[in-house]
């Protein structure tokens, strides 16, 4: 059974003390605590009423919804997929699509980030990653290409990751970068105080500052000053995207920052283990709604739009056209790309936490090589399952629900799955 969600349209209320805007009765439905259906609220019920599940002991939990359980809902008007706008402006960049690459070795690399440069997207690639911990890693990445999933792969990913970063191996590639588009590259929340001068210097253009949670101030040990990004963004002319966050009240903060945009997932990759590891995990749907209202409202406060990034998860042109229906600006992906030709995985793939020294959080796996990036990205499609041809499948979905720009399907009717 489905039930339909009204779409929003509405002005953004003031938040309230959890940072996300009230719901007024009568407004657009959410979900039954437990079951996933949908339901007016009474005027009597708050928002918080419906949104928490008594787990017992008078703790309560967030209900919340996945992408894989809503669907969007096509209104009385179609149009020509030729008149659907796709593109993105991200700080002063302009893109065609609106994708950035995950930062993951699998992924990215200068080369491809170059090619993702010229399919309209942007690349990023890990500043702490193997290109910047050997000279040549195509040799290491072979390697990698041929483990079998399974605790030994894990334990060598661990060796492999084992050699350090180097400073220069960190200008060389933001040079390398430069040359052949965007420098973009991330660098966890622990690392940025130590290596973002080395990025800069280089000539870095944009800074993911990307882990498992982040927030707006990172509490180091002793011997290590704690990252404060409203500090470090002020500092810097460099815009700063930051992530992954999963909750209203994180995304709130870190928009105060100066951040240009926020990266929303957690615990959903499908190699990501975070959730069995640390307990975290949370429904993508949900997720980028909230963060998307407590950008809206944001916006009527500041003047500034940030920009709503989904991440995690999304394998198919329905996952992103859903996430962005749900609020997201753009996405970053990363499985998706891994299955190119040109992935520097060579049919592998790993997560950000896959190598940690001490907890790995993140499991090895083989993927099967799809087409080339260009096929996977614009098509031409070969597969009936949506793993090709992403935006291809984004620009149909849009015009069949009769929307021109991606601002327009944000405001679309969404069914969601009992």
């Amino acid at each position: 059974m489905w039930h339909v969600v009204a779409p929003r349209g509405a002005p953004v209320p003031p938040a309230g003390e959890d940072g996300l805007p009230p719901r007024p009765s009568g407004g657009p439905r959410r979900a039954t605590p437990g079951a996933g259906v949908l339901r007016c609220r009474a005027p009597e019920q708050t928002a918080q009423d419906v949104a928490d599940i008594d787990i017992g002991g008078g703790r309560t939990a967030r209900a919340a919804v996945d992408l894989d359980d809503l669907s969007l809902v096509p209104t009385r008007r179609t149009r020509d997929r030729d008149m659907v706008d796709l593109s993105w402006d991200l700080d002063a960049y302009q893109l065609d699509l609106p994708l950035m690459s995950a930062p993951l070795d699998a992924v990215t690399a200068p080369d491809t980030a170059a090619a993702i440069a010229r399919l309209g997207g942007l690349g990023v690639l890990n500043l702490e990653g193997l290109w910047t911990r050997y000279d040549d890693p195509v040799e290491v990445l072979e390697e990698i290409a041929e483990l079998q999933p399974g605790p030994e792969a894990t334990a060598r990913l661990q060796q492999l990751y084992d050699h350090p970063v180097r400073e220069d191996l960190i200008g060389r590639r933001v040079e390398q970068l430069s040359e052949q588009g965007i420098a973009a590259g991330s660098l966890t929340p622990q690392k940025v105080g130590r290596y973002h001068d080395a990025a800069l210097e280089a000539g870095l253009e944009l800074l993911v500052v990307q882990g498992v949670a982040v927030t707006a101030q990172h509490v180091s040990g002793e011997e290590a000053d704690p990252l404060d990004l409203r500090e470090f963004t002020a500092r810097y002319d460099i815009p700063v995207v930051v992530g992954g966050v999963a909750s209203a009240k994180s995304a709130s903060h870190l928009m105060r920052t100066g951040a240009v945009g926020i990266l929303v997932g957690m615990g959903r990759s499908s190699v990501s283990t975070t959730d069995a590891a640390l307990g975290i995990g949370i429904p993508r749907a949900t997720a980028i709604a909230e963060v998307a209202a407590v950008r809206n409202r944001y916006l009527m406060d500041s003047g500034r739009y940030v920009q709503v990034i989904a991440s995690g998860g999304l394998r198919t042109g329905g996952d992103v056209a859903k996430a962005i229906a749900c609020g997201a600006d753009a996405v970053m992906v990363g499985r998706a790309l891994a299955a190119a030709e040109e992935a520097p995985g060579r049919g592998a793939y790993w997560g950000l936490s896959a190598a940690h020294h001490e907890l790995p959080r993140g499991r090895f796996e083989r993927v099967e090589t799809l087409g080339t990036l260009e096929q996977l990205l614009t098509g031409p499609a070969h597969r009936d399952d949506g793993t090709v041809n992403l935006f291809g499948g984004l620009r149909r979905a849009m015009a069949v629900c009769g929307t021109s720009t991606r601002r327009d399907l944000q405001r679309v009717a969404l069914a969601v799955r009992a």
